[in-house]
């Protein structure tokens, strides 16, 4: 069930009524999608255990791989924050003032007595405080409940599909992934589509300096610039620390946000190459879906009936917040196989090419 999240009267207005039904949703225990300028989520009340046990069922997603923590803008003292974070190093609090709201997950040592199933047993807890105004909205409402009412502190929302598939950006891509795998239906917030188009980046803050865990649209440079600290990876700290692992954190598998089709990724020039060897060997009079869809920011021909074509942006922010939705069109084409151009290997591109590589990973067992 997709509600509006906003009307058009004079300009654009927050639906409040909407806003609210969500609300009491989420405070009476149930599961809603909602947006973010990330990627759409599936949310409960991240202290209610057992409406958080819910989103792991919903989704298929083993209860051990935590989920992240939306807050309220922490300008009124943190307060959210607080209720879950233990302490909170200084540099953590350097990169909440440079980037929440926005696409930024902490990794934080947890209060042992909150938010255990979303953390998935660990001992910390990942937060975050989403820049998009319906999310904000509604973080807002659930923080000034009626009198008599239970104040809900934050929202455990993973995205909103079905457990290593691809990310959904649009409250239709929610409604197709989840909208009959929820006892009673599950009402999603319509706020458009998501802006930044793939998940946070996500920073351990746990280890006395930040530790790079999955990369998203904020740079490794810009965490570095904001809290003035040489920013490390999770395979060297944990060579450092003698094997100890980091905190296990949302989207972080090998194999993750992939399509039904074999996702591979090639150079411009392989990619070519590939196509010219098709040559006119596949043929769109027969019957089937198309052989071969391919997504690359090179402009490509091909001689080759049955291959579907798609340009990609030439620049990284764009090329992120169309990835998954391009990635759902081609496969609701049921194509096999799905060739993509690799990404640049320069910092700006390092969340799309994250998520490209983990989209072409075999799961285990494969």
């Amino acid at each position: 069930m997709i509600l509006p999240a906003y009307v058009f009267a004079e300009g654009l207005e927050l639906a409040t009524e909407n806003i609210a039904t969500c609300a009491g949703k989420i405070r009476a225990g149930g599961l809603i999608g909602l947006p973010t300028e990330t990627v759409y989520g599936l949310g409960a009340d991240a202290d209610n255990a057992t409406a958080v046990a819910s989103i792991f069922e919903a989704k298929g997603r083993p209860a051990d791989h935590p989920l992240i923590v939306h807050v309220a803008s922490f300008d009124s003292g943190m307060s959210g924050v607080a209720h879950y974070a233990q302490r909170v190093p200084g540099f953590a609090q350097q990169l909440m003032a440079a980037f929440w709201p926005g696409p930024l997950t902490l990794i934080l040592p947890r209060r042992p007595e909150v938010a255990a199933m979303a953390a998935g047993g660990q001992n910390s807890v990942g937060l975050r405080c989403p820049a998009h105004p319906v999310a904000q909205a509604l973080l807002s409402t659930l923080r000034h409940p009626a009198p008599g009412g239970r104040v809900v502190w934050g929202i455990a929302a993973p995205s909103a599909n079905r457990f290593g598939r691809v990310s959904p950006t649009t409250a239709a891509h929610v409604q197709s992934e989840l909208g009959d795998r929820v006892p009673g239906g599950l009402p999603i917030l319509d706020g458009g589509p998501c802006q930044v188009g793939i998940e946070s980046t996500i920073i351990d803050c746990t280890r006395g300096a930040p530790v790079l865990l999955r990369p998203g649209a904020i740079s490794a440079s810009q965490v570095e610039a904001a809290c003035g600290t040489r920013l490390l990876s999770a395979g060297a700290v944990q060579q450092l620390s003698q094997g100890q692992q980091a905190p296990r954190a949302s989207g972080t598998l090998a194999s993750h946000y992939a399509p039904n089709a074999r996702v591979r990724l090639m150079d411009a020039a392989a990619l070519q190459k590939a196509l010219d060897l098709l040559g006119t060997g596949v043929d769109t009079r027969l019957p089937g879906p198309p052989a071969i869809a391919a997504y690359a920011r090179t402009a490509l021909t091909t001689p080759a009936r049955g291959i579907v074509l798609r340009r990609m942006p030439a620049t990284a922010a764009p090329a992120a917040q169309e990835l998954f939705s391009v990635l759902r069109e081609l496969d609701s084409l049921q194509v096999p196989l799905i060739w993509v151009e690799t990404p640049p290997a320069t910092p700006d591109w390092d969340g799309v090419r994250d998520r490209l590589q983990r989209a072409s990973a075999q799961p285990a067992g494969t």
